[in-house]
């Protein structure tokens, strides 16, 4: 095939398909009293294998997710835009690819400055105007700008930094009516919980990573901390906080629906299951930090019946990204456990054990239970999803990579062969799937980061460039791109197209977020060897 014909029709072909899949965006207005609450809960860190409802040869038990599959639909085939944890979240909220904006690579930091601009769409400003109240309880982890007592830029121990004022551009601007959680992962600093814009409690300073541990924190860096700040306690005082402020939302007008996104912390690194978790697995801590956080959700999902909410809530449980290797898997995988499955990769990885993972929904008034589906999609597509559920239409600049999963919700049968998804590494790399391709532009999958059971699985035929035909090859054992370069070049192009038009899906051109020189000029170096995203 001509190689400008195959470039060609493969965009066209891209376009329809954005088309049709984002047709449900446009749906009629949805009354207020048909309008579901909803709960969105994002592990962080978590493999496909770690939950009992996916992985049959699982060595954790998860009777509460297993309760979600068997009365919901459970997916097989949805992604997250990045694997690792910043940019995924923001993806989820703004329907948004994170490399648009300045963070081409990495995550944040506890004191970092806010990612998502105070002017953009999220899922709750979204939901926000269509009547909900919204609420955010867990780990933030998307910035968020602090005061400092010097005026200065907040330094890395966030020693500067002047607690009497209140947090800027936190998830307060950005459509959330409330707010209760730590600013970034557990590890790191400051080590206390904020509630809307201000820290709670009397804090200290500790000054090295000995200090740290002298106060009992885990794997954790120096900086501030609240007294009587417990690590271990942190995953239920989440589930606390969100149970007493739907009970609340309950007693101060029970006509009005809810949102609640909750990012837990676990089963994220320092693993720290409390007490009454430890050994319970009998597999490893990260077992065990899991199992507990199966039980905090059961708690939540016991508490909705309670409230006789379960029947109008939609609750989606998915995960930020794949197992991370603090998890220590040789250990577990000496026991017959697999995080990634069979899939190879890990946290940090363009293979499918970096992104690919567990999705379920439940909405027993609409989902019909104990089902199945290997939609392509991705934690993208929340944005999306929710308008159409809402009735709402979506602006020309608003949710740019998002595509409507509500159809595929309601047993509907959409295919998604022609949909591209990108994907991001920890480092910065790219990979881009469509229909039974993927494409990965980096010879170690985008990471240095390997997961041990890959040692016995190399990839056959390694190189700069890797195709796989992810169908016929999900482990991604066989590098096939010297044999089809028809194919590589479309799905180069598509990438290309993607990056250029500020968009994945069908609608006007938008304009990625303008960076500093030199992040531009890294960021084009990165990609230069294998596309050209000049403007």
């Amino acid at each position: 095939m001509n190689l400008k014909c195959y470039k060609k029709r493969s965009a066209v072909k891209t376009i329809i398909a954005s088309s049709l899949l984002s047709i449900g965006a446009m749906s009629a207005q949805v009354s207020a009293t048909e309008q579901p609450n909803i709960i969105y809960i994002l592990a962080d860190d978590m493999g496909m294998g770690d939950t009992s409802a996916y992985n049959a040869n699982s060595k954790i038990a998860t009777p509460s997710l297993d309760r979600l599959a068997n009365e919901g639909i459970k997916f097989t085939n949805v992604h997250t835009s990045s694997s690792v944890c910043t940019p995924t979240r923001y993806g989820i909220l703004t329907g948004r690819y994170a490399w648009r904006t300045s963070l081409k690579r990495g995550v944040l930091q506890g004191h970092s400055d806010h990612l998502i601009a105070p002017d953009r769409e999220t899922v709750a400003s979204l939901l926000k105007r269509q009547g909900y109240s919204t609420a955010v309880i867990g780990k933030w982890h998307l910035g968020m700008d602090w005061a400092s007592t010097d005026g200065k830029k907040i330094d890395k121990l966030g020693g500067n930094v002047d607690f009497e004022k209140g947090i800027q551009n936190g998830p307060n601007s950005n459509g959330f009516d409330y707010y209760y959680g730590i600013s970034a992962s557990l590890n790191m600093n400051p080590h206390m919980y904020i509630e809307n814009t201000n820290v709670q409690g009397e804090h200290v300073f500790l000054k090295n990573k000995n200090a740290a541990k002298e106060s009992g924190l885990v794997g954790a860096k120096a900086g501030w901390m609240a007294k009587g700040f417990k690590q271990d306690k942190v995953q239920t005082t989440f589930i606390n906080k969100t149970i007493s402020w739907i009970e609340n939302q309950q007693k101060v007008n029970n006509k009005k629906p809810f949102f609640v996104y909750l990012p837990l912390n676990s089963p994220h690194s320092p693993i720290v299951p409390s007490k009454n978790f430890i050994g319970k697995s009998g597999l490893s801590p990260h077992g065990d930090f899991t199992m507990e956080m199966d039980h905090e959700i059961g708690r939540l999902l016991i508490a909705l019946d309670k409230m006789k909410l379960t029947d109008n809530t939609l609750v989606i449980f998915t995960a930020d990204n794949g197992v991370s290797p603090l998890a220590k898997l040789v250990n577990m995988q000496k026991q017959g456990h697999y995080s990634s499955m069979s899939y190879r990769g890990l946290k940090g990885s363009l293979y499918e054990g970096g992104h690919r993972v567990p999705f379920i929904a439940r909405w027993p008034e609409k989902i019909k239970p104990q089902t199945t589906s290997d939609f392509h999609s991705s934690t993208l597509d929340l944005m999306a999803t929710l308008a159409d559920i809402t009735g709402t239409t979506l602006a020309a600049n608003v949710a740019e990579d998002s595509v409507s999963m509500k159809p595929v919700l309601l047993g509907q049968t959409i295919k998604s062969d022609e949909r591209g998804l990108v994907y991001h590494s920890d480092a910065g790399h790219y990979a881009i799937t469509q229909g039974d391709w993927k494409l990965i532009l980096h010879k170690y999958g985008g990471t240095r980061r390997h997961n041990p059971k890959d040692n016995n699985n190399p990839v056959e035929n390694q190189s700069t460039i890797q195709l796989f035909n992810i169908t016929t090859d999900p482990s991604e054992r066989v590098n096939v791109q010297a044999q089809n370069p028809e194919r590589v070049y479309g799905l180069k192009m598509l990438l290309t197209q993607y990056i250029k038009q500020g968009r994945s899906t069908a609608g006007k051109v938008q304009d990625n977020d303008k960076v500093s020189e030199k992040v531009q000029r890294n960021w084009q170096k990165s990609l230069s060897p294998f596309i050209d995203i000049k403007m």
